[in-house]
């Protein structure tokens, strides 16, 4: 066994090595660039090595600065996670060469399935299934446009070297395929060095299905069952979950059997998986396979109860599996949610700063255990044997780099059942605090309640279909509703109470009416609330009394408390008069006022936002790379102005409307902020 191994990566993913590393007793080497010095994996390491500036391109993407870490530090062997030189063949060609072991796969099963296009040829050679499409390269935009018109509509365009939804464009006629051609090709060339495509048959109502590999050095390849992943946005995943809803025995005995037959056919072995595409009749066809550790493997750990990182360093270190497929079962369900640092309310821009509030929910899991939130709040929920866990490599203080992946954290929920699962993610997801950038906390909430998730029912357009006009926070039943209303008076009167005390001496203490008007939601509910020892006893609306037991002090963010048995869970935070209630999925703003005023608050006349239409504004920070007007063109609606590209996405930004160009406030190459003018019509 290796005694010192490198993380050729960063943030979560190489804090997950680590903790494994550590647990077997071997020692650590963390890389890092400028952006990521006082990082949580530098500080878990017990070696770090600079490599360079933040850019990607000139720190984590250079081989020869990682070997040359390893031999500084005498690491024997390179663990590349996944991302940067995760899957470069060249990478482990390289290490080979200078005597250090490459925790992954060969170098000849990288290249075989690197390659979009010969990992087809192979898979088809192998007797794998196979989307229909272009098996070969396109030389042009005129070439492409004439293969998407023989395979027919709608095809999706991918970079052959392409990865984690980068370089990727779903096409519905021609024009889109020119449109879109360039795109295609520059993302590909600025994310993975190479900017060849590759068309396929897009198939409609598809569902996304990977089957996890694992293969020794001994000739032994077996599979750990499979995974949904087909809650995706923009081809990102976004929910994964082991097992499928979908799949049945016989199907997964299938896929499995192709799976390694694909993986044999190479000489695979480490961690690795098969992509497929599978349509409502349960056919099935490969897409690509991943020669590395996927982001979404602690749901095939959970529910296997196998480290995959650990099997990849003892696959690497020349052990044998002391496993075979029937030893393989799969116990309850784990759901893997992807905590983002971007808007869902504003069309899931990406967004970046600093973290001036990270605080996950307590994770369950030993490794990575945290005994109670920083409020003092346990918000822990490892019980009736449902386990949570949090895989991250941030911390509060931290910042979200506009250099990488915008992705925070991981959240894994394992449960004897899917609805238990599904259950623990709504509870945890209410405990998890985030400021200083904006979260899809909310989306990813709304998402687990949804009917049509809770049934099973997905494919890779859920989201598009199930939010066709953007996302505007999860819809909140009556009950909810009037707890939050009854939630809201309590904190207020809390408040209120704490200042009539503080303001004792300056006169008789003016405590705050029992029934209060609490403005929610263009709604108004009389709350009641009378207290005791330990609780409250809270009627809304003349209805029952209801008892409420939570221990709240202001300041505190969290809010905890048994409503008749109903258990809330709720992020407080003050909104100008009033209060923000957040959880399952949405934020309520609450004004809670004294009757005589809620009368009166009535005439007050409501001031409106400024109108911006005719400003194209800059919706996310980002470089501005192309600016297709100048003052005096004439634009019509949708017509593409300008391009911005952030987290290594190009964001095409179009016209509103009819209209002519007034000025021009940015130029390509500016570093732009949220809500920069780029351009003003008139």
């Amino acid at each position: 066994m290796f005694k010192k191994i490198l993380i050729a990566n960063r943030g979560e993913i190489a804090c997950r090595v680590i903790r494994t590393a550590k647990a077997m007793g071997i020692k650590t080497v963390a890389v890092y660039s400028d952006a990521d010095a006082r990082a949580p994996h530098v500080r878990m390491a017990d070696e770090s090595v600079r490599l360079g500036p933040a850019p990607a391109s000139e720190s984590y993407l250079k081989a020869e600065l990682i070997i040359d870490a390893c031999k500084a530090t005498g690491a024997e062997a390179v663990h590349p996670g996944y991302g940067f030189l995760s899957e470069r063949e060249s990478f482990a060609k390289a290490l080979d060469k200078a005597g250090i072991k490459f925790i992954g796969p060969p170098a000849k099963a990288i290249a075989a399935m690197g390659d979009k296009i010969q990992s087809k040829k192979l898979a088809v050679k192998a007797g794998v299934s196979v989307v229909p499409g272009f098996i070969g390269e396109i030389t042009s935009e005129k070439h492409a446009a004439e293969i998407a018109n023989g395979i027919g509509y709608p095809v999706m365009m991918k970079a052959s070297a392409g990865g984690g939804g980068k370089g990727m464009r779903l096409a519905f006629s021609e024009a889109e395929v020119r449109e879109q051609y360039d795109s295609v090709k520059r993302e590909g060339l600025a994310s993975f060095g190479d900017d060849r495509l590759l068309i396929e048959k897009y198939v409609e109502g598809p569902r996304h299905i990977e089957i996890q590999v694992l293969g020794d050095q001994h000739g032994t390849v077996l599979h750990l069952g499979e995974r949904e992943c087909s809650i995706q946005r923009r081809h990102q995943k976004v929910i994964e979950e082991a097992p499928s809803p979908f799949v049945d025995a016989g199907m997964r005995e299938a896929m499995g059997a192709q799976a390694v037959a694909l993986a044999k056919a190479v000489g695979y072995y480490s961690a690795g998986t098969v992509e497929m595409i599978v349509g409502a009749d349960k056919s099935f066809y490969f897409l690509e396979m991943n020669t590395r550790l996927q982001v979404e493997h602690p749901v095939t750990e959970e529910v296997t109860g196998l480290d995959l990182v650990e099997q990849m360093i003892r696959i690497a270190a020349g052990e044998k599996l002391k496993f075979a497929q029937k030893d393989v079962k799969l116990d309850g369900w784990a759901i893997e949610s992807r905590v983002y640092a971007e808007d869902p309310y504003r069309g899931f821009l990406p967004s970046t700063g600093r973290l001036t509030t990270y605080r996950p929910p307590v994770s369950s899991n030993d490794r990575l255990s945290r005994a109670k939130s920083r409020d003092g709040v346990s918000t822990s929920l490892d019980t009736n044997g449902v386990r949570v866990r949090v895989d991250d490599g941030v911390t509060e203080g931290g910042e979200v780099s506009m250099f990488y992946d915008p992705m925070i954290a991981k959240l894994i929920t394992h449960a004897a059942t899917r609805d238990g699962a599904i259950e623990a993610q709504v509870a945890a997801l209410d405990a998890f605090q985030i400021d200083g950038v904006s979260d899809n906390i909310d989306f990813l909430s709304a998402l687990m309640q949804h009917p049509r998730f809770r049934a099973g029912k997905l494919t890779t357009g859920f989201i598009a279909e199930e939010y066709p006009d953007g996302f505007h926070g999860a819809p909140a039943d009556d009950e909810l509703l009037a707890d939050l209303a009854a939630l809201a008076a309590i904190v207020e009167l809390t408040v209120d109470t704490r200042a009539a005390l503080i303001d004792g001496p300056l006169g008789d203490p003016q405590f705050p009416e029992e029934t209060q008007i609490v403005r929610m939601g263009g709604r108004d509910f009389e709350v009641s609330v009378t207290p005791y020892d330990g609780g409250n006893l809270v009627s809304v609306d003349d209805g029952e009394e209801v008892d409420v037991i939570g221990d709240w002090a202001p300041g505190q963010r969290l809010l905890v408390a048994d409503m008749d048995g109903r258990r809330r869970v709720v992020q407080v935070a003050r909104k100008g008069r009033g209060w923000l209630l957040t959880t399952r999925g949405a934020a309520h703003k609450a004004t809670v006022m004294a009757p005589h005023i809620a009368a009166l608050m009535r005439h007050m006349i409501e001031k409106m936002p400024p109108d911006l239409s005719r400003f194209l504004l800059a919706p996310m920070p980002g470089l501005l790379t192309r600016l297709e007007v100048k003052p005096g063109d004439k634009v019509e609606a949708g017509q593409p102005v300008a391009v911005v590209e952030a987290m290594k996405m190009e964001n095409i930004l179009r016209a509103g409307k009819a209209g002519a160009v007034k000025s021009v406030s940015a130029g390509v190459g500016d570093s732009l902020s949220v809500d920069q003018v780029i351009v003003e019509f008139e």
